[in-house]
């Protein structure tokens, strides 16, 4: 006859996920989606387009208030880009704020008009423009370093003298 075999310690298989720590609550999470080059984009491009409608609406088309509502979408918008796509966040940014430049900018006499105001906000808010810049910009240097030094550690390599 063969042995009986004893029941050892139980596995979990390793698809099976761990329930977060008690300590941290759900509701105080916040979301950390991870957007690619062209989702970035659309996203940045959006945002700023519904709240420069908003504060053409809200504001009087004030240039003040969408610049102040910029700076936090490039934070967002640098945050929560992929690893893959750093690169890109600083890119689309520029773009975007153009993008939101249409309904507040001012331009009297169809399309030649509107184009000449856009032209003016750009040209008048380029502190904003380049702050936001800026901003997203040290952002992705922040976490393209950050990303390399855990590979490096990750590698047993030692940094350069």
């Amino acid at each position: 006859m063969g042995a009986v075999r004893q029941p050892g310690p139980q596995r979990r298989p390793s698809s099976v996920r761990r329930p977060a720590p008690a300590s941290a609550p759900t509701a105080a999470r916040f979301p950390n989606p991870r957007l690619t080059g062209l989702g970035s984009g659309l996203f940045c491009a959006l945002v700023m387009f519904l709240l420069g409608g908003l504060c053409a609406v809200l504001f009087g088309a004030s240039l003040t208030a969408y610049g102040v509502l910029f700076l936090p979408v490039c934070v967002l918008t640098a945050v929560w880009v992929r690893r893959g796509d750093l690169m890109t966040a600083p890119v689309v940014v520029p773009i975007a704020f153009a993008v939101g430049l249409l309904p507040v900018a001012d331009g009297d006499g169809g399309a030649g008009g509107k184009l000449m105001g856009l032209v003016t906000a750009l040209a008048t808010q380029a502190g904003w423009l380049y702050g936001g810049t800026l901003v997203a910009g040290l952002i992705v240097i922040a976490r393209r370093v950050r990303l390399v030094h855990r590979r490096r550690a990750a590698s047993g390599a030692r940094p350069p003298v």
